[in-house]
């Protein structure tokens, strides 16, 4: 069975949008991730590390996933991550009113003795020293490499960033992070120079406007499905990040086309995410809802055209 390595944040979040609000909730990159690609018949695993408040009723969740907790150390004494945020109307744009590192300042990933050699390697978003010292640690080269990053770490740490960059296959970002790295505001530009730096494969997340997937030349588009209700986008482009690289992990296929299919099983999955608050949809969510889910994706771009 192939091998999935999970790199990011466990950490707790608050939220509050415009229809409702939580208090300290499960949350952080690499729990979406790990909750998505569990829908997917490979071996996970997450590096991570939470602080000793950490619930063990929410690693127990991990672990029912089948994802391997080996890697998320757990420090005594130690607070976990926290992120605090309020969306706005729109629900696109959002206010962070509370960052606690906690115990992610000193974090030094290690990453277990039975996944340095993992098929493909999901960097979440985090330090993009942390991203590097992953890579460093590995004992074979991963057939695909991952990464998701933020304009954060654009502002703060561009130098890291452009080093780890260079070492990846495929980055996920959105578009107004494509356009502050590339410094072109054109996508399709964004995305030409975003390959120069390293990356054979280019995702650019557009939140309810779906995403776009570059290599060389060929560009392929993929609708977000309409939904009734959206309550809170928290971590839909971790699940989406989740759904992908699950998707390539299973299926050995790192070929444009069948990124195709992973971008619309991203998709799929990022679209259950946003309609409760935090983990809570991704927690109760089964295959046979995933596999109509899938359909109406089909059937929302499927037609026939004379050319």
């Amino acid at each position: 069975m192939n091998k999935l390595l999970i790199v990011g944040t466990v950490a707790f979040d608050a939220i509050e949008t415009p229809f409702g609000k939580t208090d300290k909730i499960l949350g952080g990159a690499a729990t979406y991730i790990g909750l998505s690609a569990s829908f997917f018949n490979l071996q996970s695993a997450i590096v991570s590390v939470v602080g000793d408040d950490f619930p063990q009723e929410h690693l127990d969740l991990l672990t029912s996933k089948n994802i391997d907790i080996s890697g998320i150390e757990i420090v005594k004494g130690g607070k976990t991550f926290f992120w605090s945020g309020l969306y706005h109307n729109d629900l696109n744009s959002r206010d962070t009113l509370v960052t606690e590192l906690n115990v992610l300042a000193d974090f030094q990933p290690k990453v277990p003795q039975n996944y340095k050699d993992a098929d493909v390697v999901m960097l979440g978003n985090l330090h993009p020293l942390v991203q590097s010292s992953v890579l460093d640690q590995m004992e074979k080269k991963p057939k695909l490499v991952v990464l998701d990053t933020m304009n954060f770490w654009m502002d703060c740490a561009l130098p890291e960033l452009l080093d780890v960059i260079k070492r990846v296959d495929v980055i996920t970002i959105n578009d107004e992070e494509a356009r502050q790295l590339s410094g072109e505001y054109s996508l399709v530009k964004a995305a030409a120079k975003i390959q120069d730096m390293g990356p054979k494969y280019v995702v650019i997340k557009k939140g309810e406007h779906g995403a776009l997937l570059f290599h060389n030349r060929e560009v392929f588009f993929a609708p977000a499905l309409p939904l009734e209700d959206v309550f809170d986008p928290t971590g839909a482009g971790d699940t989406f990040a989740g759904g992908f690289s699950g998707f390539i992990a299973q299926s050995e296929n790192i070929s444009f086309n069948n990124m195709k299919n992973a971008i619309i099983y991203g998709s799929n999955l990022a679209s259950f995410c946003v309609e409760k608050f935090g983990t809570e949809r991704m927690e109760t969510l089964n295959k046979a809802e995933v596999a109509i889910r899938l359909q109406q994706f089909k059937s929302l771009t499927q037609f026939d055209i004379e050319i």
